[in-house]
């Protein structure tokens, strides 16, 4: 008895400090629709429990020897994509914000262009430069005679090209905690004689980890969800094996058996992911407003760091965009004709544009739940919440497919369920960002505007809202730019006649029309630079208010 008061004990102690609430003390206005979005983001898991209920063979066939083998390759592809992105994105991050690196204006735009570039024209690019009877093997058999096997198929050309299209969720993420960072702790380091170096290490990047982990968690389940790069460079990971259980087989129960280990799977990396949180605060204290961020002189390291930009760019954008244009002025010169649907450009323009808009208007009380009211059921709905962005695209639309066809008949079809899939499965790409972002916001700002008699819903819009202005840009930007890209939802949901650029590009990639694929996929590019320097405008005037 004595224990438990005392642990009841411990437990008030923290809610008065700020660290922990009651599930129920967060306001209606944030709890009820983080529920609502909670049970939304569950209709997958719903879809794949009504399909292995009451199996027979379900244990048998969870135990199988393929499923272990397809889970240890998705783990190791997971874990080495997302170590590598961290190792690019941190350090880019830092050159591109903090230092007086040549070209650091375009190597921010650059450096983060990789991420509209779907996977399906990134594994198509890789290749056709480096695979069998791509550019790089003609030329090395046919001018240099010389006979050689393609490394790039397999766990290495699977992990290379996820790692170079999707280091900028990390770069984004650190990115937006670095300008809404306050530099009086980095100021008073280098007043005590600390170098640039020792600075970034002992103060900068310890107040980097939300972000950090919130984009290395989205790298890990950007991973654990592609399907067109792996399937394309011959990987088995869970999307692909997934796919073809669905493609080629009329029992589909061990389909939604590997798909269900993939949900579990998903759901152990983000609690991870938030028990490396830990308890730290990672907001300044006493001020709500940012300080003038200070340039750090690189010296005799400025021309290695423009050589490190240079060869990501090379490697991320230069590579696969260049492919594309060859195949296209290939194909001019050869006289192919080609007719491309301007209204394909409107149509992924038009959706990926509301998808931003419900996307976070979606993630924002989830993460404010998250932040300011943590609790059991803030931790158990959070999960919920990533768990659609685990699911491959092809799982979440049948799942929509059945629902819409069963009990919403007259949404089936219909621009308003296919966003419903786009926020299913992006809105963690959000989540991270808008967390980052309210931990910087110091609780007493809040609480100076509650002495003041305003309501929480008014401190939300009034205070709140504006200070985490850059995170929810970025969020926005981050679901708009996805969803551009997004394939197998928008092939099996999209309204009769719909067409975007994605579903272009496959069906003339599916037909070897190259050419034909190489238009939309450039203007998908240029569309999404656009929407990358729309961003990094309004960083600039958040940097000269800062």
């Amino acid at each position: 008895m004595q224990s438990k008061l005392s642990t009841l004990g411990n437990k008030m102690n923290l809610i008065k400090n700020g660290q922990l609430t009651w599930p129920f003390s967060a306001p209606a206005f944030i709890l009820i629709p983080v529920i609502i979005i909670a049970l939304a983001m569950s209709l997958p898991l719903f879809y794949l429990i009504i399909r292995v209920w009451g199996a027979e063979d379900f244990l048998s066939l969870l135990l199988r020897e393929q499923t272990l083998t397809v889970l240890l390759n998705t783990l190791a592809l997971a874990g080495a994509v997302t170590v590598a992105t961290i190792v690019i994105a941190v350090p880019l991050a830092w050159l591109t914000v903090r230092t007086d690196l040549p070209g650091r204006r375009i190597w921010s735009i650059l450096t983060m262009v990789p991420l509209v570039i779907p996977s399906l024209v990134g594994g198509f690019a890789f290749v056709s430069a480096f695979g069998y009877g791509g550019i790089v093997h003609n030329f090395i058999s046919d001018l240099l005679n010389i006979t050689y096997t393609p490394g790039i198929y397999g766990f290495f050309g699977a992990w290379a090209v996820l790692t170079l299209l999707s280091y900028p969720y990390v770069l984004l993420s650190v990115r937006s905690a670095l300008l809404g960072m306050e530099p009086s702790q980095e100021e008073a380091a280098r007043t005590l004689g600390q170098t640039p170096w020792q600075t970034f290490w002992k103060v900068t990047l310890p107040k980097l980890r939300p972000a950090i982990g919130a984009g290395g968690l989205l790298v890990a389940l950007y991973t654990l969800s592609d399907f067109a790069a792996v399937s394309l460079l011959q990987f088995d990971s869970f999307t692909r094996v997934i796919f073809l259980q669905y493609r080629g087989s009329f029992n589909r129960i061990y389909a939604a058996v590997l798909a269900l280990v993939l949900v579990v799977l998903t759901m152990l990396i983000v609690s991870a992911e938030m028990w490396t949180r830990g308890k730290a605060r990672y907001h300044s204290v006493g001020r709500g407003t940012k300080g003038k961020l200070m340039k750090v002189k690189l010296g005799p390291w400025k021309w290695p760091a423009f050589i490190f930009c240079l060869l990501i760019v090379l490697l991320a954008l230069v590579l696969p965009v260049g492919v594309c244009i060859f195949w296209l002025v290939r194909g001019l010169i050869h006289g192919e004709a080609f007719v491309f649907r301007w209204e394909a450009a409107f149509n992924s323009f038009y959706a990926a544009g509301i998808a931003a808009v419900v996307g976070v208007i979606a993630t924002l009380p989830v993460a404010i739940l998250s932040v300011r009211y943590k609790s059991k059921l803030s931790g158990v709905l959070e999960k919920v919440a990533y768990a659609g962005y685990a699911l491959p695209g092809i799982v979440v639309a049948l799942s929509l497919v059945f629902f819409g066809s069963n009990y919403a008949t007259s949404f089936y079809q219909t621009l308003p369920l296919l966003i419903f899939a786009y926020v299913i499965l992006f809105l963690p790409q959000a989540m991270g960002v808008l967390r980052s972002s309210l931990l910087q916001v110091g609780p007493n700002v809040e609480d100076a505007a509650l002495t003041m008699g305003c309501s929480k819903l008014k401190v939300l819009w009034s205070v709140v809202i504006p200070l985490i202005r850059p995170g929810i840009l970025t969020g926005a930007a981050l679901i708009f730019l996805t969803t551009m890209k997004e394939l197998p939802a928008t092939l099996l949901l999209s309204p009769i006649g719909f067409r975007s650029l994605t579903t272009e590009i496959w069906n003339a990639t599916t037909e070897a029309f190259y050419t034909r694929a190489a238009v939309p996929a450039l203007l998908l590019v240029i569309i999404s630079l656009f929407s990358l320097a729309v961003l990094f405008a309004q960083e600039d005037r958040e940097k000269n208010r800062g």
